[in-house]
């Protein structure tokens, strides 16, 4: 009994001691953080203190027609065709951005519409499929009576709501293709529809 006790003690102490001397993490960042040399020029890491303000940002997606990043460069000195190039419309560019961005809205809606009218079709037959199940077996006379009947009407049943459980599994995928579709043209997913 004394011996664990001493050793409880111990062991009290030696945790409070390690506690003690332990740096703490943001201490730790802060003397890496002194410690660090300027960013390498093989890899570069951006955060919100190096974050350059004076440069454009790269945008993900194609880049837009007319960009003057994008103009080709010829060996020919007529500078005409490169100022063209370079005087694009901001004003029409946006205007273009939001028609397609409404072109996106309006294919995900309708496939959504699409997919909540083939849900609803689904729940209805599935309800429907219950409660005549319900109605068969809870009368043990008419289950005698009209098995052969109710086993042609079970079957066809089945297979109308696995027929709209595929076409709906189908409708579910094609959503998913248009979402992937317009994430690739540059929609964020906020514009696109996709829940999270």
């Amino acid at each position: 009994m004394k011996y664990t006790k001493q050793m409880a003690i111990v062991t009290l102490l030696l945790l409070g001691v390690s506690g003690a001397a332990a740096q703490s993490l943001g201490d730790y960042a802060r003397a890496a953080r002194k410690n660090k040399t300027g960013p390498s020029a093989a890899s570069r890491h951006y955060d919100n203190d190096n974050l350059p303000t004076g440069q454009q940002l790269s945008v993900v997606g194609p880049p837009p027609t007319g960009d003057a990043n994008s103009a080709p460069e010829t060996g020919s000195e007529n500078p005409a065709p490169a100022a063209t190039t370079a005087a694009v419309d901001p004003v029409a560019a946006a205007a273009e951005r939001r028609k397609a961005a409404e072109e996106w809205k309006t294919k995900l809606g309708t496939q959504k519409e699409k997919i909540a009218a083939l849900n609803h079709e689904l729940d209805l037959d599935q309800r429907e499929y219950r409660l005549r199940a319900a109605a068969m077996y809870g009368d043990a006379g008419n289950r005698l009576r009209n098995a052969a009947q109710w086993d042609k009407e079970d079957t066809q049943y089945k297979s109308d709501i696995e027929g709209k459980q595929k076409a709906l599994d189908a409708a579910r995928q094609e959503l998913d293709e248009l979402q992937e579709q317009a994430r690739k043209a540059g929609m964020a997913d906020k514009d696109n529809g996709k829940d999270k």
